[in-house]
């Protein structure tokens, strides 16, 4: 017995496993695949070239994959949507595939990994990259080229400015307007957004030990306290990095060597 409902429209050339539901009125379009025990409720509409991985489920009228907003994109560029396993993408969110940039690595995707969980009115721009077990709570906005760090929680309407990096395990409070890069494991809000301490309450629940949470806010510190030249603390996190092996130092020490934007402070 089929699994996709008679009034939904699914392109021809859409590859969609056996065990896919896709509910009434969907629209599914070319060049979509679709991997095992998704569900695609009613309503929903999927452009390609996208691939979304196997258990995703993605609710009434998300608009997945469609042509970015980027002035300069065009519906023929060889551009798509990459999506991993096990996502909960909700009511009205808008995923945009990537543009093609000569300077992007990229290649054209927006990347979505796993476990994530994409509330209603959420808006991810094209060129995005996202990691894994990621909360974007409602309205929360990416622009184009943003990259979110792994265990990333984003409050609700957070807004985040073109070609910003969150770092893994930071949150964003309640309306955060995000212009600079927020570091690994730190707490962001305001706006625009400063961080103003660590992560502690997301760390503890995710089994950091107290030392290690003690070895982070010692670099929040000096990031954000010491009032030393910016060099001068990547030299010094560089050297705490190397000196020991603690991957947390490691995960801040290399994402200060990186990124377009200035640190939030």
């Amino acid at each position: 017995m089929s699994r996709i409902h008679p009034t939904a429209i699914v392109d021809s050339s859409a590859e969609i496993d056996a065990s896919v539901e896709v509910r009434a009125y969907a629209v599914i379009g070319p060049k979509v695949v679709i991997g095992a025990d998704s569900v695609i409720h009613s309503h929903a509409v999927l452009d390609g070239p996208m691939t979304l991985g196997a258990r995703n489920e993605v609710y009434s009228f998300a608009s997945i994959g469609a042509l970015s907003q980027d002035i300069s994109a065009k519906r023929d560029d060889p551009t798509g949507t990459v999506i991993g396993d096990d996502n909960v993408i909700r009511e009205y969110v808008s995923i945009q595939r990537g543009t093609l940039k000569e300077w992007d690595t990229k290649q054209g995707q927006t990347r979505i990994g796993s476990r994530n969980l994409i509330m209603n009115y959420c808006h991810i721009a094209h060129d995005c990259v996202l990691g894994n077990d990621i909360i974007m709570a409602n309205n929360a906005s990416l622009a184009g080229h943003v990259e979110l760090g792994d265990f990333v929680g984003l409050g609700g309407y957070t807004l985040v400015y073109q070609f910003c990096r969150i770092g893994a395990h930071a949150f964003t409070a309640f309306s955060a307007g995000v212009d600079g890069d927020i570091p690994p494991f730190m707490l962001a809000h305001g706006n625009p957004a400063k961080v103003r301490t660590v992560n502690k309450t997301g760390l503890k629940r995710r089994g950091f030990s107290a030392e290690q949470i003690e070895g982070i806010e010692d670099v929040f510190k000096r990031i954000y306290r010491s009032g030393a030249p910016m060099a001068d603390v990547r030299a010094q996190i560089a050297a705490l990095a190397a000196a020991g092996d603690d991957a947390a130092m490691t995960a801040i020490a290399s994402f200060l060597e990186g990124g377009k934007r200035p640190l939030a402070r």
